[in-house]
């Protein structure tokens, strides 16, 4: 394209992706809600959101003697990376931000796939998730992080904030250092524009507004000059850009409409060309302007499609481009399984002189002053080095914020008993820095040759792991043994249908309705608090008459059934007070309006109501008079009241064993309580932020509490704290989604799978749980075509174990109540899954009564087992050794017709790579139980090979399609039954002749000759399947003359006897 006017002799003249091969393919970026970039780039690495939560991808910039790049990882922190940054000084040393409220420093090695096990430093934890991170641009162990409000500048050398600018008034959506590193520049979600001199003051020295509407904006400076640029959106939602000059920040000098996309745009600029790229997340256009301050003026370089969305951009530094190749600038856009260059070239006559001026000097690696020298008011500037390649500085500047012997001696030699080091001395650090193992790149699919192996297999599920279960994961990361599992309705005949008058306005604290293994308690819509009780015995349709109920009297707020006593049902009114119902056996006959009990005591709506897990006779429940009180109900009394909320009680959830209490309330704490030893919380601890709903359970033997709530921004989100820590935060904080309803949780304290779902929503998710990171791991999840109004789970003890079944819910419709059943896929299941069924609790016997358990008392309930007494445990299955198919030689060298002979030869040497016939392990594939897993890594193992047999026979037939033609052609000149031979076969006698290198029709030189060109010839050793597949066809060609021959000899022999 022509270049514009306006544009200068070094603006770049085109902007394409690299090709193919420049790719780094075989990746998994993640999908991060975040005010970063996603993907960064120094001169030795690039770092990428990857898909798991809190780790980050790890691949080289430059491939290392033409190799294929390696994908790692980094595990950086227990919850999502909200961004990172390298620094411009030390190439290795990068620091991350996460939810989790830290900023880690970590230093990367200079080569390998040897990720650091542990962060250098860590700064925090602050008061909210970490929002953006940016190193100083002259002073080396200086750093800007954004978190909600707030600008944290940092001395990491001392690990303390020198200064926090916090004249903000809403979310920082960007911030940005000027390039001599004199002032700090913000964009903020109350529309303003802020100017920063963090040596002077905390206070903003200048601010102006800068778009109409608080969507995404970003602020970049423009070098070293007073013009700044941002973009953001105007009140119409165009996306826009505007220029700026400190010197006159009242309003911009110039606004340029750009589209009316909604993404957030990503911009990046270059203060030595003047280029600003930019590109908007979910998009697949990639903008380039030249940005003039003088006049002022942004004129459009290129507009450049990209093959894949972007997720993320980075820029390459300017040390690391191609300056030979006259390329300006490069940048590298993050899609969805590849990172993409994008280079930036003015074309030129000639590309074997370096063109100085399309390359100035740029700035150096080495920094000016240190961070106290800075603070204390030194602003010398960073020196500045020629681009040409003869002239570069050699000299490579080392942090010394973070000692970089003992880190790579640990990299190097990971069983040794000195570790890297961590320079930060809070012994109260969250621990979770455990999390940043170097596993094995989960982030490259299973089929790419770029996975990275180490000797690290990542953390474990909890539960033991057999050797090659171990191995697989060292491969492909840590999975759940349910992550195949499956939700499928169950059918119709199990159905209770024409529901009819249900209400579905019942409170958020609520579960909508709750259910036993016998029966299920539906509130109605119609006046006087009308409950409906189903027998789970007698699906079907539902007369459309009038049928029994339990008149409540009020509305219900929450109701549920005693485990100890199928009949009894507990129902929380709205007067303040809980009635006892009785349910005949069999189911209700006539509408009951007499309570068996009635307990009083609370004054205010009562939120939630829970039955004691072990002790007979008791019963917690909470309400808006901010009390939480424990009724013994064999004497219809109140036991104990606890104190010490200030706002609405959300959630309560009683502890395993039945000892403690767990709390999450609408001023956003979460409180432990030992009820029998005090009425206030044992412990406090921060719970989710928003204040819409949350939910709380016990998990993992009741050591660890999971959450269920809202961040600030409505997500849906779970947390994950560690019970007797509750100060500490959580360990791990996962965002699901954005939808209105409260994730409802339901734990199977067998299998450690909680169960995620929403009145409204039409999915469930499933999560392992595990005490160890990364804390959750995803499961297959269960979707329906409608909306429920609820799901409730029923007892293990109604799963049919016969199918794998490990779950069993009741979903409510509009009018049907479904059995939904959750099973694991598994090959052997004519046995007893034992590794998915352990002896579970008895929890239809109390372990002990109410009055023992308030009096000091503790039980324990027995465990039994769910085998049928006709099945068999898969853990004493007989043994399978697994088996490879192969033609043995003897199939095709017994005396055969010559086309059985040409069809086997092909057979047998597919054979020797795979049997292609075979099906793929994953085609059959559906489960295995721990002790298979030695089998499915054989198989995995043969997947190659298979894979290779199909790859060479189609080799094989194209090239036979192929050469028909021209041996036709070729063959006139041969004799009658040769030229005959060469159009079946496809090959000609003398081309024959020249592949397989002979000369004379030698049977044993043939032989020879061939198994040599076939073995080298072999893909693995470089070669391909076209030429296998030569190889194989001038063999045939030669054996087919050797014939002709011998058959003409006979002939001859006969004709002279006669």
């Amino acid at each position: 394209m022509a270049l514009a006017p306006s544009k200068t002799e070094a603006s770049p003249d085109m902007a394409f992706p690299s090709p193919f091969q420049a790719w780094i393919g075989g990746i998994r970026a993640g999908s991060v809600t975040s005010y970063g970039n996603n993907v960064k780039a120094s001169c030795r690495w690039i770092a990428f959101n990857a898909e798991a939560s809190g780790v980050l991808g790890i691949v080289a910039l430059e491939c290392e003697d033409g190799g294929e790049r390696t994908v790692s990882q980094l595990c950086c922190h227990s919850d999502v990376v909200t961004d990172f940054d390298f620094s411009p000084f030390d190439q290795l040393l990068l620091a991350t931000g996460s939810a989790d409220e830290t900023v880690k420093v970590w230093r990367l090695p200079q080569s390998g796939q040897n990720m650091p096990s542990s962060a250098g430093l860590t700064l925090g934890p602050g008061e909210g998730p970490v929002d953006m991170l940016q190193f100083h641009p002259t002073a080396d162990g200086i750093l800007a992080s954004g978190t909600g409000k707030r600008v944290t500048i940092w001395d990491m050398e001392q690990q303390q904030p020198l200064t926090v600018l916090d004249s903000h008034r809403d979310q920082l959506q960007s911030l940005a250092w000027k390039r001599d590193g004199r002032l700090l520049g913000t964009s903020c979600k109350d529309k303003k524009l802020r100017i920063f001199d963090p040596r002077v003051s905390p206070a903003a020295s200048q601010s102006a507004l800068g778009h109409e509407n608080n969507k995404d904006s970003r602020l970049l400076w423009m070098g070293s000059s007073d013009c700044l640029i941002s973009i953001g959106f105007s009140q119409m939602r165009e996306r826009e850009v505007k220029l700026w000059d400190m010197r006159r920040f009242s309003g911009a000098m110039l606004t340029v409409a750009l589209d009316t996309s909604p993404g957030a745009a990503i911009p990046l600029y270059d203060a030595d060309t003047g280029l600003l790229v930019m590109a908007g997340k979910g998009e697949n256009l990639l903008y380039c302007f030249e940005v003039a301050a003088v006049q002022p003026a942004l004129t459009q370089v290129t507009q450049c499609r990209t093959e894949g969305s972007t997720r993320g951009l980075a820029a390459v530094p300017r040390l690391a481009l191609d300056v030979m190749a006259c390329e300006v600038l490069r940048v590298l856009q993050l899609a969805d399984t590849a990172l993409v260059p994008v280079s930036y070239v003015v074309p030129r006559k000639s590309v074997q002189d370096f063109h100085e001026d399309l390359f100035p000097d740029c700035t150096g690696t080495l920094p000016a002053n240190s961070a106290q020298a800075w603070w204390a008011g030194d602003s010398q500037q960073v020196g500045k080095v020629s681009l040409h390649p003869a002239q570069r500085p050699t000299e490579i500047f080392t942090s010394p914020i973070i000692a970089c012997t003992r880190l790579q001696a640990a990299n190097i030699s990971p069983t040794a008993d000195t570790g890297p080091i961590n320079t930060n001395t809070d012994t109260n650090t969250d621990q979770s820095e455990g999390s940043g193992y170097s596993s094995p790149s989960s982030l490259a699919s299973p089929g790419s040759a770029t996975t990275s192996l180490s000797a690290s297999t990542g953390p474990s599920s909890g539960f033991a792991s057999s050797p090659s279960q171990k191995s697989l994961q060292s491969i492909l990361g840590p999975s759940s043994r349910f992550r195949h599992a499956q939700g499928r309705v169950l059918h119709r005949d199990t159905h209770l249908t024409n529901l009819r008058g249900l209400s579905l306005t019942t409170p958020g604290e609520c579960d909508g309705f709750c259910a036993n293994h016998h029966r299920v308690a539906l509130p109605l819509l119609s006046a006087g608090g009308q409950i409906t009780i189903l027998e789970l015995s007698k699906p079907g349709r539902l007369p459309d008459a009038a049928i029994p109920t339990i008149q409540n009297s009020v509305a219900v707020t929450d109701l549920s059934w005693d485990p100890f006593d199928p009949q009894r049902l507990a129902v929380a009114g709205e007067d303040a007070k809980i009635r006892l119902w009785r349910i005949p056996e069999g189911g209700l006959q006539e509408t009951l309006q007499e309570p068996e009990a009635i307990l009083q005591g609370h004054t205010e709506k009562i939120y939630s109501i829970r039955f004691h897990p072990m002790a007979s006779d008791l019963l917690v429940s909470s309400s808006y008079d901010m009390t939480v009180r424990i009724w013994e109900l064999s004497t219809g009394q109140e036991a104990l009241c606890l104190q010490g909320h200030t706002d609405q009680i959300f959630s309560l959830a009683w502890s395993p064993d039945g000892k403690k209490l767990a709390t999450v309330s609408k001023d956003g704490r979460l409180r432990l309580y030992e009820p029998r030893c005090s009425p206030l919380p044992q412990q406090e601890g921060p719970g989710p932020e928003g204040a819409r709903g949350a939910r709380i359970v016990w998990v993992c033997g009741g050591d660890y509490l999971l959450v269920s709530g809202f961040d600030s921004r409505s997500e849906r989100r779970i947390l994950l704290y560690q019970a007797q820590a509750l100060r500490k935060g959580p360990l791990s904080v996962l965002g699901l989604d954005v939808a209105p309803s409260t994730l409802l949780p339901f734990y199977d304290e067998d299998t450690s799978v909680v169960f995620l779902t929403g009145k409204g929503d039409t999915r469930v998710f499933l999560y392992e749980v595990m005490p160890e990171p990364p804390y959750f791991l995803e499961c297959n999840s269960f979707t329906s075509s409608e909306p429920h109004k609820g799901f409730i789970f029923l007892p293990k003890t109604v799963c049919e174990v016969r199918e794998v079944e490990f779950a069993r819910a009741l979903r409510l419709g509009q009018s049907t109540l479904e059995p939904v059943a959750f099973h694991v896929p598994r090959v052997k299941k004519e046995y007893f899954q034992d590794d998915i069924y352990p002896p579970t609790r008895v929890w239809w016997e109390p372990a002990l009564s109410a009055r023992a358990w308030l009096t000091g008392e503790d039980g324990q309930q027995r465990r039994t087992s769910l085998q049928p007494a006709d099945m068999t445990p898969v853990s004493q299955a007989p043994k399978e050794a697994p088996l490879r198919k192969f033609v043995p030689a003897s199939v095709y060298l017994e005396e055969k017709s010559d086309e059985q002979k040409k069809e086997e030869l092909l057979s047998a040497m597919v054979a020797r790579l795979g049997n292609r016939e075979d099906p793929l392990p994953q085609d059959s594939f559906e489960g295995v139980d721990e002790d298979e897993w030695a089998k499915y890594l054989a198989q995995i193992i043969l997947v190659g090979a298979q894979v290779v047999g199909r790859a060479f026979m189609r080799a094989l037939r194209q090239e036979l399609a192929a050469s028909r033609a021209a041996a036709d052609a070729r063959g006139r000149s041969e004799r009658p039954q040769s030229a005959a031979a060469s159009r079946i076969i496809g090959i000609s006698l003398q081309e024959a002749q020249q592949i397989l290198n002979v000369s004379n029709l030698n049977p044993e030189e043939i032989q020879k000759n061939y198994d040599h060109l076939f073995k080298v010839n072999d893909k693995s050793m470089g070669g391909s399947f076209y030429l296998q597949s030569k190889v194989v066809r001038a063999k045939e060609r030669l054996d087919e003359e050797l014939r002709i021959q011998a058959k003409d000899e006979k002939e001859k022999s006969r004709k002279a006897e006669t």
